[in-house]
């Protein structure tokens, strides 16, 4: 069993953006501001003048917890993992989890990118993050190439 997000009519953009590699955000027409989770109205105005718009897949850190225990599946089985909140580059803070760096080595502020993680019998992409400049992750995990958004 895995942890993998339903998909629906809203959110299949989001869901097959990630899929090819590239996150997804929602920004409002009526007062400008970005927004993650994806929502169909504005957090911030309640404007429903928003639409999807590529991310730069560019993050720092907020803050995390190492998850050395946790009793439900799927998790049981990762731990020990990172648990983490990110500000991405576009201004919206994104809870998530960091691979590809130990737990000791993580500090506030530190430059991440984008990755993703398949996830579920459907195969949904899951966006995570790795450390900037981090070597390429393994088979698990895998980061879409440089040159476009999302792309770290």
């Amino acid at each position: 069993m895995t942890a993998a997000p339903d998909a629906d009519a809203f959110t299949r953009p989001y869901w097959e953006a990630a899929a090819g590699g590239l996150l997804l955000i929602r920004r409002c027409g009526a007062c400008g501001r970005a927004h993650h989770y994806p929502r169909e109205f504005c957090p911030r105005c309640w404007s429903e003048n928003v639409t999807w718009e590529p991310a730069s897949g560019r993050a720092t850190l907020y803050t995390w917890s190492v998850v050395h225990r946790n009793d439900l599946a799927p998790f049981s089985g990762r731990t020990p993992y990172t648990a983490a909140v990110v500000d991405l580059a576009e201004g919206p803070r994104m809870m998530t989890e960091i691979v590809d760096c130990a737990g000791d080595a993580l500090r506030i502020g530190m430059e991440l990118v984008v990755a993703f993680r398949t996830e579920g019998e459907g195969g949904l992409a899951v966006p995570v993050f790795r450390p900037a400049g981090a070597a390429a992750p393994g088979t698990a995990v895998s980061a879409p190439g440089p040159g476009t958004p999302s792309r770290g």
